[in-house]
């Protein structure tokens, strides 16, 4: 899996269209990258621009960015509503797939020195990306705005943590961070009275209400010792919540932001919302997501609400995500549509075929083409996915049978694995082709890089088909656990399942011998045969065992 993340810039600049214009060119300008959005504010004076992708393209994007800012906007001539102390004034990174916040914080530090050694800013690492424990608030760090720079960049508490260690006018001061996704979630209720909305919005988010004896709205405010309210936290960690009324739609929301989704996601919220708007006669009606969401927000959603209703999770993503929109409500305002709202579907190549969006006949034909690619590298790991899919649907079948709900789970967990092996197998279909094509790439490179091109690109076809052999030796265990305690009309199906199974793993052996004997170098040529022997004669020993096993009970 591609590791992805976002980058979040707030420019202190939201009037001068040409310059928007110029520092969104400059993000597109880079391969790799994809411009999410762009959100002015007039009265703000500011703009926050989102985009997606690697962390080296993204991080490039940023300083290009940075650098078209530095040149169009004077902040000794800004003003506006939101706080601000730079013309890049923020730039968090955002892990979005695929990567951890600590690898997230390593490459924000790598942005910091970039934007302060190649832009000339004066950079402060806040949140978790904070070099210093005091910089981790924003608020801190950006405290007296860009009038109170001249004041504090001189001094050891606030000497930058990257770039020009004085004053400069023209640019101020620029804050990079690295923080979880946020996600702005409104939760829709089936009253008009902001007063309620606000009620439910006490409690849930984490700040809660100030507390009072007697009446909770108009009772008298209980004080510590040193005069100050006493606060009743409310139910959810890391949500911020208000009620108000949204007079396009008619009626009252519960706004809230989700600010670590580890700890709140979204379904969470909606649940609590919905628990206290029953407890005071409102029924929550559904709900909106305000901008893209990364995909597992969905998928983790989907997954609550099958495991409430005590059925497989072994479902497509597709399928995970249909439950939680429909459980969520997030279509009843406005229609919710994956592919231009989950980040993952909204940056994918719409104009890249892949062999696996193919009709089955349009796989067919394709192969029999005198095209020679795809080959039998990515047919064997079509075949590993039916294999794979046919001991899920067994798993599924099974946690459906009517006298066994007290086994559900059970049938679960093994459907999950079987649908971890077949996505595996899907990317699997057109990463041999990919493989073919970077051999033939490597044929016609420079002669003084060529022989190593072939080298590299040769192990590459050969790692992808053993990748297809260990995927379907885990796929195996699948089939086998149906075939001893899956139904027993589907008997048949986890036999077949193994059949395929067995056939992708010899299909792939021969992709690696055809391959290996390119390979100039001799000990990983021996290494990657003894792998293919050993993964061959386990899956085909543990085919032939499951295949007597099933004719037997048959």
């Amino acid at each position: 899996m591609a590791q992805l993340i976002e980058c979040v810039p707030n420019f202190s600049e939201g009037r001068d269209q040409s310059v928007l214009d110029a520092i969104s060119d400059a993000v597109r300008s880079v391969d790799g990258v994809t411009l999410l959005d762009v959100d002015p504010g007039k009265a703000t004076n500011r703009t926050v621009f989102t985009f997606v992708g690697e962390p080296l393209p993204v991080i490039e994007a940023a300083v290009r960015a940075a650098r078209v800012g530095a040149e169009r906007i004077d902040m000794s001539q800004h003003s506006g509503e939101h706080p601000r102390f730079g013309g890049m004034d923020v730039c968090p990174l955002v892990p979005i797939s695929g990567i951890t916040m600590d690898e997230t914080v390593m490459h924000a530090h790598a942005l910091a020195k970039r934007l302060g050694d190649e832009v000339g800013l004066s950079i402060y690492c806040y949140e978790n990306a904070a070099l210093k424990p005091d910089r981790r608030n924003l608020a801190i760090v950006r405290e007296g705005e860009y009038e109170a720079i001249p004041s504090r960049i001189g001094t050891d508490e606030w000497k930058p943590d990257f770039g020009p260690a004085e004053f400069q006018p023209r640019t101020g001061a620029t804050a990079v961070g690295a923080r979880d996704f946020l996600v702005a979630y409104n939760v829709n209720l089936n009253t008009t009275s902001t007063r309620r909305a606000n009620a439910i919005a006490f409690d849930v988010r984490e700040k809660g209400r100030i507390k009072r004896e007697g009446h909770p709205a108009t009772g008298t405010v209980v004080k510590d010792d040193q005069g100050n309210p006493v606060w009743s936290p409310g139910l959810l960690k890391a949500c911020k919540g208000i009620g108000w009324f949204i007079e396009e739609y008619g009626v009252a929301q519960i706004s809230m932001n989700l600010t670590d989704l580890t700890v709140t996601p979204v379904h969470k919220a909606f649940d609590a919302c919905d628990e206290r708007a029953t407890a005071r006669g409102i029924r929550v009606t559904g709900s909106e997501i305000v901008g893209l969401v990364p995909l597992d927000v969905l998928l983790s959603a989907g997954r609550h609400y099958l495991t409430k209703q005590g059925r497989s999770l072994g479902v497509t993503d597709a399928e995970l995500i249909k439950i939680a929109v429909r459980t969520l409500g997030l279509d009843e305002l406005s229609p919710f549509d994956p592919k231009t709202r989950v980040i993952e579907y909204a940056i994918q190549d719409s104009t890249k075929k892949r062999l696996v969006d193919m009709t089955l006949e349009a796989l067919v034909h394709e192969t029999a083409s005198e095209s020679p690619a795809p080959g039998g590298g990515s047919i064997a790991a079509a075949a590993g996915a039916m294999g794979a899919a046919l001991g899920t649907m067994v798993a599924n079948l099974s946690s459906h049978k009517p006298g066994w709900d007290d086994r559900w789970e059970e049938f679960s967990k093994v459907a999950v694995r079987g649908k971890k092996c077949h996505d595996r197998f899907l990317d699997l279909v057109d990463e041999d082709t990919e493989a073919f094509n970077k051999i033939m790439a490597a044929w016609r490179a420079d002669a003084a890089v060529r022989d190593e091109a072939i080298e590299a690109a040769t192990k590459y076809a050969i790692e992808v088909p053993l990748q297809v052999m260990e995927t379907a030796r885990e796929a195996m265990g699948v089939c086998e656990a149906m075939a001893e305690r899956g139904m027993e009309a589907s008997l048949s199906d986890a036999a077949v399942g193994g059949l395929c199974l067995d056939t992708a793993a010899r299909g792939a052996a021969l992709n690696v011998a055809i391959n290996a004997k390119d390979l100039k170098d001799e000990a990983a040529k021996s290494r990657y045969l003894d792998k293919a022997n050993e993964l061959e004669n386990e899956v085909r020993t543990r085919c032939e065992a499951l295949q007597s096993a099933v004719r037997a009970k048959l």
